[in-house]
């Protein structure tokens, strides 16, 4: 039966190494992979106080001043603090729609090595500095934490407009507050995708898609407004850890994903050329 809505998934069992367990919940993800590419992950072992930290001081950045947030605004777009009106995910697709109505604090990997790799001419745009706001002072350490952590709107104008992620997946903490991420399935319809608690949402991206020769989907999804009457004092902040393979790391079709009557459907493309494009579509020009 076609999945009706995101599957919740517990993947502790997986994590316990349990041979049978794992299997398992490895078919759950495939299914909901196959069919509508978002899962919510519980049991994934990562500390609720850390998570709640993460809200707590974004909250308080997001609140700040504009003023006082633009001084932590990075030269390239993904590294710093970005303004309402900046992107406009939609463009990605070819659509056109009015500016986003979102703004971000945008960071990177913590820990980047001074090597040739990461700092020459092809590494640098994928690795540029961070970025970080004087206040909160506490912000780059729980950040920090939280990365490195192993145990009335214009016509049409959405908070996050139509669109598909671009690396291989999205790990997503959302909030339960009016106007939320759907989800649009195969059969076309949009699903919400309610919050859980102590949970994550998972999703495809577009490389992880184009591996698998579209078996795993890069699903199209957007973040819609609250209701007209429930506007005010409804600010949604997600916590999302976007996966991206290497700037060099040439994506195509494996090779168990393809055969007889089912060629590659996407012509090889590198990480970062693929990310490239996706900036340069979305950005909205000033």
């Amino acid at each position: 039966m076609t999945l009706r809505e995101v599957p919740v998934i517990d993947v502790a069992p997986f994590l316990a190494e349990a041979p049978e367990e794992r299997r398992r919940v490895a078919a759950e993800v495939n299914r909901a992979c196959e069919e509508l590419g978002f899962l919510i992950v519980r049991g994934h072992g990562v500390p609720v106080d850390l998570v709640a930290d993460m809200y707590d001081v974004s909250r308080r950045f997001f609140e700040l001043p504009l003023p006082e947030k633009m001084r932590a605004r990075g030269e390239d777009r993904s590294r710093g603090y970005g303004a309402q009106g900046e992107e406009a995910l939609s463009y990605g697709l070819g659509k056109a729609a009015p500016a986003d109505v979102k703004e971000g604090l945008y960071e990177g990997p913590m820990d980047v090595p001074d090597t040739p790799y990461f700092r020459g001419r092809e590494g640098a745009p994928h690795f540029v500095p961070n970025v970080w706001p004087e206040r909160p002072a506490e912000l780059p350490r729980i950040w920090r934490a939280y990365y490195r952590q192993r145990d009335a709107p214009l016509p049409g104008q959405l908070r996050a407009g139509e669109h598909t992620d671009y690396g291989t997946m999205t790990i997503l903490k959302i909030e339960d507050a009016p106007g939320g991420l759907q989800v649009r399935t195969r059969q076309g319809r949009w699903l919400d995708v309610g919050a859980v608690s102590d949970a994550f949402v998972v999703n495809i991206g577009d490389l992880m898609m184009h591996w698998t020769n579209d078996r795993w989907i890069s699903t199209l999804h957007r973040v819609v407004n609250p209701p007209r009457d429930a506007t005010l004092g409804t600010g949604r902040l997600s916590l999302a850890f976007f996966h991206q393979p290497n700037y060099d790391a040439l994506i195509e079709c494996l090779p168990s994903c393809q055969g007889p009557g089912n060629p590659a459907k996407h012509p090889p493309v590198t990480s970062g050329e693929h990310r490239n494009r996706k900036f340069a579509a979305t950005t909205v020009a000033p």
